[in-house]
């Protein structure tokens, strides 16, 4: 599967975020005015989750717009780690909404005086938007998995936990149609948690790769097989991996002849970067270093 490039990736990115801002917008209008309407604390909260879904997703837009630009006088491997300060954002963003969410059902759920009948307009604008929310679900994913854009994934699946948030309203709803009413709030609660829970996930993986955390056992052996593969390397050492965006920077120490010239060893290394860049499509830049060895 061919590499999408970097207009690739921000032209899927720019449709896909546009298209789930039209729908947020649409579903966070009716699931507050029908929550309110129909006195449902459950559905006002998946509005508000719909909400946040909206912010989110000019976040995306800002970050994949500002991720594309070239290398400067500040930013000498290029400004892709904006990708990466995007999902640490949206984090942050579900997990202050579903703690939010948490304290508003609990307050509910104390004094059940409060909880009022909702009406069966909420029920049907609940079933509505998880219908919404599971097919934006679908679409993003595939374009996230199109275009390999872990920023992008990260969206799709905040609309993934609408789309659960949603179903679990439609029966907290339908619960208090029946004549239980405490089912609304621990509908809304239930939502409060699915989100925080996510918002940690993606704040704390975000937060690992702005800290340099290294890729994965597998990439990291493709990449020591492709260096020692290289003719007249006679080892490799002290290679390091960590992330700028969805890309790779790879650090190493290619070992060479000890009798060898320093051309013939800079060449040797030369070989072995393009190697890596040729064969590995998320590895942004191989910075070698080589050190000289005895021939075995």
């Amino acid at each position: 599967m061919p590499n999408p490039t970097s207009i690739d990736k921000q032209a899927a990115a720019k449709r896909s975020t546009w298209i789930s801002v039209v729908v947020n917008v649409v579903l966070t209008a009716i699931q507050l005015v029908a929550g309110v309407f129909a006195h449902s604390q459950a559905l006002i909260a998946d509005a508000i989750h719909s909400l946040s879904d909206l912010i989110a997703d000019f976040v995306v837009l800002f970050a994949n717009h500002h991720s594309q630009k070239d290398a400067d006088a500040d930013h000498h491997y290029g400004h892709q780690r904006y990708e990466n300060a995007a999902s640490l954002v949206l984090g942050t963003l579900l997990l202050v909404v579903g703690i939010g969410m948490l304290w508003s059902a609990l307050g509910k759920i104390q004094h059940p005086e409060s909880i009022a009948p909702v009406k069966s307009i909420a029920l049907w604008v609940a079933l509505g938007a998880l219908v919404s929310k599971e097919l934006l679900f679908r679409y993003m994913l595939a374009v996230a998995e199109r275009v390999r854009s872990s920023m992008l994934v990260a969206n799709a699946w905040h609309a993934r936990s609408d789309a659960a948030s949603s179903l679990v309203v439609a029966l907290g709803i339908g619960g208090n149609l029946l004549g239980y009413h405490f089912l609304d709030p621990i509908a809304a609660m239930i939502v409060g948690l699915m989100v925080g829970k996510m918002g940690w996930r993606f704040a704390w993986n975000a937060m690992n790769d702005l800290m340099d955390r290294a890729v994965d056992e597998a990439t990291i052996s493709g990449i020591e097989q492709t260096l020692s593969e290289t003719p007249d390397v006679l080892g490799i050492h002290a290679l390091k991996t960590r992330k700028m965006g969805d890309l790779i920077l790879v650090d190493v120490h290619v070992e060479v002849d000890r009798t060898m010239s320093v051309e013939q060893g800079h060449n040797i290394a030369v070989l072995a970067r393009q190697r890596v860049l040729n064969q590995h499509s998320d590895v942004l830049n191989v910075m070698t270093h080589v050190d000289p060895a005895d021939k075995k």
